[in-house]
This record gives C-alpha cells, structure tokens and sequence, in this order.
C-alpha cells in the first residue's frame, strides 16, 4: 500500500495537529516493520512544500520515511489546491500513490488515489472570526464538499465524529476513529517542591484563556500560597490579552514561554502541580493525555472530547464560570488525597491511548478508502 501523507502541518512548531502526524507516521513506520498483515506492504511517503522550510530527517522522521520536498511557497499551493483541485500530488511528487491523506479537512487534489481527510473539530464553523488566512478563506465553505468527497474522514475522538456525521451529512461507516496516542514518558517519582499551575495550547479565544485568567486572578485575590501560572503555546498576540497580561495583579505571576520544544515541555508538565483545560471546545485535548502520562492532576472544561479523553481521572468544569474553575484548582492544591487520585487515575487512563493502536486503526482507514474508491471506479464503469 502506498501511501502519500501531507507532513507540512509538523514541519515548524510541531503543535496538536503537527504532532498528531508525524506521531503517526512514525508509529505507521513501526507496525510496518513488524511486518505484520495488512502493514507489510505499507511505503510511507511524507510530502512538504514550503519557500522557506525543508523537510529533512532531522526532524525526526524513520529512516524508512521517504520524504518529497518542493520549494512552492505553502499559501500559493493551497490556493491552487482548494480553488482549482490542481496540481494533482502525484505531479509533484513524480509517481503514484494507492492512499492521499490530508491532515486538515480539505482534500489533497489526486488523479487516482483513495483520499483520506483529518477532521480535528469544526469549531471554526461556528467561530471563523477566530481563524485565520487560508483556514478563514476556504475551510467554512468548502468542508461539507470536501468530506463528502472524501473516501474517508479520520477522526481523533467519537465526539468529533458524532459532529462530523451530524453536520456535514457524513455517513458514519465514512468515518474512522483514530485516537492520539500517548507520549512516551514515564510517570514523575515524586510532587514538585516548587511547582506551578500549567496551560498548554495556543493563547486563542477558543482556549478561553481569558477565562483562566479571571480564575487566577480570583486565586490570587482569596487564597495564599498560589502557584505562578505558565501559559505554554504561541506568544499572544492580540493586544487585548497582552494589555491583561501587564495588570498589576498578574505581573510576576504569569510566564509565557512561547512555543517550547519538547523535552522543555516534558520539563514543564514534570514541574506542574495542575494542569488546566478550560477550552470551549476540543477535538481531542492532546494536553490532557500528557499530563495524565507523567502523573499531573487535570482540571478540565466538561465540554468537546475533553471529558472522552479525561475519563474519571480529573475535575470537570463549566467553562464560562470562573469561580467554578478557581474553585477545583483550589480543591486539587489543597487535598492531598484527592491530587494523588487523580494523578493514579491518570496514569491508568492515558494507558489507554497507543501510537501503535492509532497507527493500527489508520490502517484499517485507509484500506476503506481504497475498497470505496474501488467501489465508486467500479460504478462509474458499469454506468
């Protein structure tokens, strides 16, 4: 089986959906090697265009990984791929392909191959205004086409699934449940002596940053002893989070590392005493199985797959209640017993999220989406 996977979405900062697919493909690259049916056959293919950027294998990638790399600036190409549907891959990459798979919800343009699309959550359905560029332009219009087109759409959770089949009209045996897979670390020794509260995802309004915000600062305002809060993700940009950022109140208390890599992120989440998730919407909430790995009690927003993810392992909140949130936080930090529960349950429940598992139900997709498309040839011949 030859397969062609978009990789542009890991080549800079690997953040949820970069990391989902280059942890796939790795993992893919492992099964395959065990030499186990159907994955035997499998050849890999990772495909880049930037201007800028090239993807080599010092990003990681298996040796067996064979990498296609085009100097095509990224916004031009995607222009031409969602207004146009051209250039097909296969002319870029010089050969063809068995399975196309786009990590994002708008097909790869191709001459034959079975296409596979990455739905990650539709929020920006209802939220363009917080998207930007080509995912602004293209994504809203153009994602209900697209999936239904698609000869398989690869979800990360059955609530983004339930949302796919319900909005877009995508039949459900359309629809391929792949999970995030763990990170390979092993759960802490011991509780930071000198620890912190920890954010981790992008400062956007769909984080509900500003909520966490009116939770510290209520924190702040009523207990003793609070843990500093360190936000990991992309600078904020928007001038009204960096106006709250420098209140008096805040000053000293909250850190904004930026985008870090990924052993200074192992050491963030090692230092946490709680991490918090108060999103209004996740399509999986990578950060909440990486906590739960090295053994950080989670306080979680109760909407999207946040609670799928979580399971009984942590504190669920509403979102749009700040006293809620600053109350669980204060419940974790100040009952022992309960911290140590949820870090236990934590553990146990992010064992139940594989690399392997995921790379295994990828598997079984993209075999779908070539029986459909065999399917929809062998129609259009007989008509």
């Amino acid at each position: 089986m030859r397969v062609l996977i978009d990789y542009r979405p890991a080549l800079r900062n690997r953040t949820g959906v970069g990391e989902f697919i280059h942890n796939l493909i790795t993992a893919l690259s492992e099964i395959s090697s065990l030499g186990n049916p159907p994955t035997e056959l499998l050849e890999i293919t990772a495909f880049s265009s930037s201007w800028k950027d090239r993807l080599q294998h010092n990003h990681g990638l298996p040796e067996s990984i064979r990498t296609i790399d085009r100097k095509i600036p990224v916004n031009l190409l995607n222009l031409a791929w969602h207004r146009v549907n051209w250039p097909p891959v296969e002319l870029l990459a010089g050969t063809d392909f068995d399975v196309v798979h786009s990590p994002h919800p708008l097909l790869l343009p191709t001459r034959s191959a079975a296409s596979v699309i990455t739905i990650h959550d539709l929020d920006f359905l209802d939220h363009s205004y917080r998207t930007k560029n080509e995912v602004r332009r293209d994504y809203s219009s153009l994602v209900k086409q697209h999936a239904q087109k698609a000869d398989q759409v690869v979800v990360p959770s059955r609530y983004t699934a339930m949302e796919v089949e319900r909005r877009l009209e995508v039949p459900a045996d359309m629809i391929s449940l792949c999970w995030n897979g763990a990170p390979d670390w092993s759960p802490r020794s011991q509780l930071p002596d000198n620890g912190h509260l920890l954010f981790v995802g992008t400062l956007a309004p769909r984080k509900n940053v500003t909520g966490l915000l009116d939770a510290y600062e209520l924190l702040l305002s009523s207990q003793k002893d609070v843990p500093d809060l360190v936000m990991v993700g992309t600078n904020p940009d928007e001038l009204e989070l960096r106006t709250r950022l420098q209140r008096p109140s805040l000053t000293g208390r909250v850190r904004c590392p930026g985008y870090v890599d990924s052993s200074t992120l192992k050491a963030l989440y090692t230092d946490a005493l709680v991490l918090v998730m108060p999103s209004f919407d996740e399509g999986f909430g990578l950060p909440v199985l990486e906590a739960m790995t090295i053994g950080v009690p989670v306080v979680s927003s109760n909407r999207g797959a946040l609670p799928e993810v979580l399971g009984k392992a942590g504190l669920f909140i509403d979102p749009l209640n700040a006293v809620d949130l600053a109350d669980a936080i204060n419940r974790i930090l100040t009952d022992s017993a309960l911290m140590m529960q949820c870090i236990a349950s934590g553990i146990e429940q992010a064992r139940l999220f594989t690399w392997q598992a995921s790379a295994e139900a990828l598997c079984g997709a993209y075999q779908k989406a070539i029986a459909v498309r065999n399917d929809k040839c062998s129609r259009k011949t007989t008509i």
